[in-house]
C-alpha cells in the first residue's frame, strides 16, 4: 500500500527540488532577457514580451536544458534520469525550431489571404510567433545551464535558502 505524505512534507519536497527550481529560474531569466532585448534593440518598453511565445532567446530551451543540467549534476551524467531529461530537451528544442516555427509560417500565410476567401470573417488573425530560429534555441539552451548550475552549486534549493535565511535572521 502506498502511504500518503503530509501536505507539509510534499511542499517541502517540492521546494527542495533544486533541479526544478533552477530550471524555472533559467526559464524566467531567458523570458526577462526578452524584455531587455526589446529595450536595447527595438528601443521600446513592451512588457507583453514576457508572456509571448517565440523570440530571442527560447525560454523553453532554457527550462529544459537548465533542468537537465541540474539533474546530471545532482545524479550524475551517467544516470538514466539525466538521459531522459536530455532526450526531452532535444525533443522540445527540435519542436521549437521545426514544427512550431513551421506552424507560425503557415499562420502568417493564412493571415495574408484575402478576407473574401473565407465564408465568415475572422475575429482576429492567427498567432504567427510560435517557434524559434535555431539561433534563438541555441542561445536559450546555453542560458539554461549557465543560470541553473551556478545557482544549484552556489545557492542550493529554495528550501535550503529559506532555512538559511530563517537561521540567519533568528
Amino acid at each position: 500500500m502506498i502511504e500518503s505524505a503530509s501536505s507539509h512534507a510534499v511542499l517541502q519536497e517540492f521546494l527542495d527540488n533544486s533541479s526544478l527550481a533552477w530550471g524555472l529560474v533559467a526559464c524566467g531569466t531567458a523570458q526577462l532577457s526578452k524584455l531587455v532585448i526589446e529595450l536595447i534593440f527595438h528601443r521600446r518598453w513592451r512588457p507583453a514580451v514576457l508572456i509571448e511565445t517565440g523570440g530571442m532567446p527560447s525560454s523553453h530551451s532554457s527550462l529544459v536544458t537548465g533542468t537537465a543540467a541540474c539533474i546530471g549534476w545532482t545524479l550524475g551524467f551517467d544516470h538514466p534520469l539525466f538521459a531522459l531529461a536530455a532526450m526531452v530537451s532535444f525533443v522540445v528544442m527540435y519542436d521549437a525550431s521545426g514544427i512550431r516555427r513551421a506552424a507560425g509560417y503557415t499562420a502568417a500565410r493564412v493571415n495574408a489571404l484575402p478576407v473574401e476567401l473565407w465564408p465568415t470573417a475572422h475575429d482576429k488573425p492567427l498567432k504567427e510567433s510560435l517557434g524559434h530560429s535555431r539561433l534563438q534555441v541555441l542561445v536559450g539552451s546555453l542560458i539554461g545551464p549557465a543560470v541553473a548550475l551556478p545557482g544549484l552549486v552556489l545557492l542550493g534549493s529554495p528550501w535550503y535558502l529559506a532555512a538559511s535565511l530563517r537561521a540567519a535572521l533568528g
